[in-house]
């Protein structure tokens, strides 16, 4: 049995892989390096694998995830080689892993807009050049976190329109204080943060600050990152990632905004993952 995971801040999207039968997909809490330790991840997946995950069955796990560079990779090498003792461990980034799951082995370009942000040329084997977003504290222009940044700081500081004030503290009931110990006292801001997204989805009180609050961002998402790779416009612009899915209506203006073609723009890159490594197992055996 083949392992894949796409592991974001925030979630973790797994398939299981096994010759002749359907592939087995399920989810469990996110696991960046960053922010995690081995023993949490060890401890997490003990509570959260479903029982076709048998770790004694797993012969290979391809782990993506956000975080996973070299100097972090080690924190999910032992936690997934303490689950799975048996099995060959590989650990890349999430990028990577979106990469392949929009583009397979053609080059082009590729971005995650979820919780954060990242983007890079794929040369259909690897990556050959990634702008840093510089994480959620220095950048991460367009991410869940960024866009829910502006909105947070649009409520304490009486910025949003009225209606719009009064459908979140309805939605939320949250004050100032709230809000600031959430965000300066407690783990994993960022997820936090992130989540308020859904309330720009769902609001109706006054579309033109909500959309246009995330249309802003993802022009502050351009202007950092993406029209900073020479002949970007060359490129189609691909895309994982829950808030680049949600708003992908506004995204696909965005990219045309700046003269690039839209090409896949995705939730989640596990369905590509299971199709690419299903493909690439298929042709080794």
């Amino acid at each position: 049995m083949i392992l894949v995971a796409d592991s974001g801040s925030t979630n973790t999207n797994w398939c299981l892989l096994q010759p002749g039968r359907e592939t087995c997909y399920f989810d469990t809490e996110g696991y960046n390096p960053y922010f995690v330790s081995s023993d949490y991840i060890v401890h997490s997946l003990a509570q959260q694998l479903p029982p076709e995950a048998d770790p004694a069955g797993v012969t290979a796990v391809f782990f993506y995830g956000a975080g996973c560079f070299e100097d972090k990779a080690a924190i999910i090498e032992d936690a997934m080689g303490r689950v799975f003792a048996g099995a060959a461990t590989f650990v890349g980034l999430d990028l990577l892993g979106s990469a392949r799951a929009v583009l397979g082995d053609r080059p082009g370009f590729s971005a995650i807009l979820g919780t954060g942000t990242n983007s890079c040329l794929f040369d259909g084997s690897r990556i050959t050049a990634n702008i840093d977003s510089l994480g959620y504290l220095l950048g991460d222009e367009g991410s869940g976190f960024y866009i829910g940044r502006k909105l947070l700081g649009d409520y304490i500081r009486g910025n949003m329109p009225p209606s719009v004030r009064n459908e979140f503290f309805a939605a939320y009931g949250l004050d100032r204080e709230t809000i600031m110990e959430r965000v300066y006292s407690e783990k994993l801001p960022n997820r936090f943060v992130a989540g308020f997204t859904r309330f720009l989805s769902s609001s109706v009180s006054d579309q033109a600050y909500t959309l246009g609050l995330v249309e802003t961002s993802f022009r502050d998402f351009f202007e950092a990152l993406v029209t900073r790779y020479e002949h970007y416009r060359d490129y189609t612009f691909n895309c994982t990632g829950s808030v680049g899915f949600t708003f992908r209506d506004i995204l696909a203006k965005t990219a045309s905004r700046y003269d690039m073609e839209v090409g896949l723009i995705l939730k989640t890159p596990i369905e590509g993952l299971a199709a690419y490594h299903r493909s690439v197992a298929e042709a080794s055996s």
